[in-house]
């Protein structure tokens, strides 16, 4: 049967050889003789597994709260169990074929069984090793079909007919086969350095640095590693790599009139992170009056959360060019103070000891850099004027609201130490006789 599509006639063509070949098959002793083989070797292989495999769990299975390396090594190897008995078959059938070629000159049949087996081989890999969704799904969709068309025999045809069809892009055309063979080497190429990334990073996490130098480094290796995959994958596809001077020549003018801004900031992120001078966790003041805390520090921009839980995307540029108030800077204390009054028939002699001394009960007041500390103000028209000064951590907003707790234990102290706390008073003067 002919049609107009050559992919179509090709597979009947592969049909009619293989029914053929088949019927060669049923017709030959050697080819029986190579099947009784196959099917020994299977049974063979069987048995084998029966035995060899629980004396390798035995020996390699670690106990199960051991967490060392040589534990997760051993885990590892018995992963591979499922493939003993395809293997096995695999290795029998060999030592077959190698009989039967000395005796009838041919083994089509028991190489026809090897590459069977090699298929069973990828179905269990892909079936009960491989645990990641990502490399399941493409062990399902590409090891399997192409070990099955080795197993088959088709698979120089398949790859003749792809690699003879081609796809045109403008200016540029690829052959089928080589978009498939990107496609594939890229899902895995970058899937590797997902993985690599997720790795190095965690490696980087446990290393004693400054959180700035860290998420330095953090990005460093990400850059590294997926430039180096991108690379890889223009190699594999057969782009030349001297093309992409032309790509950075087009980047470098694009930098130059419209993204001037974006470059600044990338660079004046990279610097924040090196000089370390704020930090996630830190909480800022910017020169437009926006306050918050450092949630996260992009390659373009930060991001800071104020109390009221907004948002606030800030340019990495005004870190650098403006002035930033930093009240955290790694944790650093900081000085507070609040105002009170005393009436003027207090002892104001007395009141120093007494405020300091209640504001010290605070769990969040520090006693260094120095203790609370109560001065005089001055003499105000209804009242004495104080304040108290006392150093915190962190800042007096959200869930810290020390100015707060610091009035209500003064106003406990006076009140529980008898002092009047004033409030305005009037003198009115009335000159001539009181009316009547």
């Amino acid at each position: 049967m002919e049609t107009d599509i050559p992919l179509v006639d090709q597979a009947y063509e592969a049909m009619d050889q293989g029914m053929k070949l088949g019927q060669e098959w049923l017709l030959s002793p050697a080819a029986w003789s190579q099947f009784a083989l196959l099917v020994g070797a299977y049974l063979l292989a069987r048995i084998a597994n029966r035995i060899i495999a629980p004396r390798i769990t035995r020996v390699l299975a670690p106990p199960q709260d051991s967490a060392t390396i040589l534990s997760k090594a051993r885990r590892f190897i018995l992963i591979f169990l499922p493939l003993l008995l395809p293997l096995l078959a695999y290795g029998f059938t060999a030592i077959g074929e190698a009989v039967t070629r000395s005796l009838f000159g041919s083994g089509a049949v028991i190489a026809f069984g090897k590459r069977v087996f090699l298929f069973l081989a990828a179905r269990a890999l892909a079936k009960h090793i491989i645990q990641d969704p990502f490399l399941k799904l493409l062990a399902k969709f590409v090891l399997v079909p192409v070990a099955a068309l080795y197993a088959l025999g088709f698979l120089d045809q398949v790859l003749a007919a792809l690699a003879g069809t081609v796809v045109s892009l403008g200016n540029i055309s690829f052959s089928a086969l080589a978009i498939i063979r990107g496609v594939i080497a890229g899902s895995l190429l970058f899937w590797l350095g997902q993985w690599s990334n997720s790795q190095s990073a965690a490696y980087i996490e446990q290393q004693p640095m400054r959180p700035a130098i860290r998420q330095l480094s953090v990005k460093a290796a990400e850059f590294v590693i997926f430039g180096a995959c991108f690379l890889l994958l223009m190699n594999i596809m057969g782009i030349s790599l001297s093309s992409l001077a032309i790509i950075g020549g087009a980047v470098g003018v694009g930098l130059g009139f419209g993204l001037q801004k974006i470059a600044s900031n990338f660079i004046s992120g990279v610097i924040l992170l090196i000089e370390g001078q704020a930090t996630v966790g830190d909480y800022v003041e910017l020169d437009g009056g926006e306050t918050g805390t450092i949630i996260k520090m992009t390659a373009r921009a930060t991001i800071l959360e104020t109390y009221d839980g907004r948002w606030i995307v800030v340019p990495n540029e005004d870190f650098i060019t403006t002035r930033v108030v930093n009240y955290s800077d790694s944790g650093s204390a900081n000085r507070l103070e609040v105002d009170f009054s005393v009436s003027y028939d207090t002892d104001i002699n007395k009141v120093p000891a007494i405020i300091e001394a209640a504001v010290a009960k605070h769990p969040g007041v520090l006693d260094m850099p120095e203790p609370p500390d109560c001065e005089l103000r001055g003499f105000g028209d209804s009242g004495i004027d104080f304040g108290v000064e006392f150093w915190v951590e962190g800042i007096d907003d959200g869930k810290n609201k020390y100015s707060s707790d610091v009035l209500f234990l003064i106003w406990n102290a006076l009140k529980d130490n008898d002092i009047e706390i004033p409030y305005p008073h009037r003198v009115v003067e009335i000159k001539g006789n009181m009316p009547a």
